[in-house]
C-alpha cells in the first residue's frame, strides 16, 4: 500500500459494549510519528425488506441524535457472529419477517476516518410472517412504505439514516440492470 500508516502502540482509552476507543501512536507514510483516534466496532448487518405492504421500516428513538429515524431492521454483530444470520436475526426480532434468502448488496463502511465498523446490508427475498420478538429494552414500531415514498422520503430528508439509503439506491439501482 503506497500510504499505509504502521501502528507503533493501541492504546486503549475505553472499553464498552457495543464499542472501544482507542488512541494509537502511529507513523506516517513520510516517517513523522502521528496519533490516530479509532473507534472499533463489532460491525452490523441491515436488510431491505420489501413485502406487498411496502418496505419495512422501523421507527425508532437513536439517543445521540434526539430523534426518532426510520431505518431498515438492523442491528449489531455479536463476535465472531456471521452477518447473513446477524441480518436475518435482526429482521425476525423487529418486524417478524423471516426471509427464504437474503442476498448481500454491498459492505458499507459508514465513517472510514475513525472507525472500523462494517455494515453488511442484504436484501431479502421470499418473505414469510412469522412474530416479533424485541430485544429487552428495544423499543420501535414497524412500518411499511411503498418503494416510490421510501425513495421520496430519501429526497427531502424523512429518511437520513445512511445505511437506509445505501440499501435502497442499492436495490434500486439493482432492479434498473
Amino acid at each position: 500500500m503506497k500510504y499505509e500508516e504502521k501502528t507503533v502502540k493501541e492504546n486503549y482509552i475505553y472499553r464498552g459494549k457495543i464499542l472501544s476507543l482507542r488512541c494509537d501512536d502511529a507513523i506516517l507514510p513520510d516517517g513523522k510519528p502521528c496519533k490516530r483516534e479509532v473507534v472499533e466496532h463489532t460491525g452490523g448487518a441491515t436488510v431491505l425488506a420489501e413485502t406487498e405492504a411496502g418496505i419495512a421500516f422501523v421507527r425508532q428513538y437513536r439517543y445521540a441524535y434526539k430523534e426518532e429515524l426510520y431505518e431498515i431492521p438492523a442491528g449489531k454483530l455479536n463476535a465472531g457472529e456471521d452477518p447473513v444470520k446477524a441480518a436475518a436475526r435482526e429482521l425476525s426480532e423487529e418486524t417478524g419477517l423471516i426471509a427464504d434468502r437474503l442476498k448481500l448488496l454491498t459492505v458499507l463502511y459508514p465513517t472510514p476516518g475513525y472507525t472500523d465498523e462494517k455494515i453488511y446490508i442484504y436484501e431479502a427475498e421470499g418473505l414469510n410472517k412469522g412474530k416479533e420478538h424485541l430485544d429487552e429494552g428495544e423499543f420501535l414500531d414497524t412500518v411499511y412504505f411503498p418503494r416510490e415514498e421510501a425513495l421520496a422520503m430519501v429526497r427531502d430528508g424523512r429518511i437520513r439514516d445512511g445505511k437506509t439509503i445505501a440499501a435502497l439506491f442499492l436495490s434500486e439501482l439493482a432492479k434498473k440492470n
